[in-house]
């Protein structure tokens, strides 16, 4: 897990389950994108709510949230 400490005392990251985050204080959680389905049954990863692209389509779900996230760590995370 990548967590981008600022010198305010803020932590930026991608949110996950791997450490608890609650510990390191009040957390201010937001959605970075929306995977969804497709009619035709594929996927896309929408990153609009952090001005980025839309992304795929994907086979399946777990290649859109692979893409997703490493879109937003290359893109999104350096930058908060």
């Amino acid at each position: 897990m990548e967590l981008h400490i600022k010198t305010t005392g803020n932590v930026h990251c991608l949110y996950d389950e791997m450490l608890p985050l609650r510990e390191m204080g009040k957390l201010a959680i937001r959605r970075g994108s929306q995977v969804e389905p497709t009619t035709e049954g594929n996927w896309h990863a929408d990153l609009a709510l952090v001005h980025g692209p839309l992304l795929g389509p994907f086979a399946t779900r777990s290649e859109a949230l692979a893409a997703e996230v490493c879109w937003l760590q290359e893109h999104w995370l350096p930058h908060q």
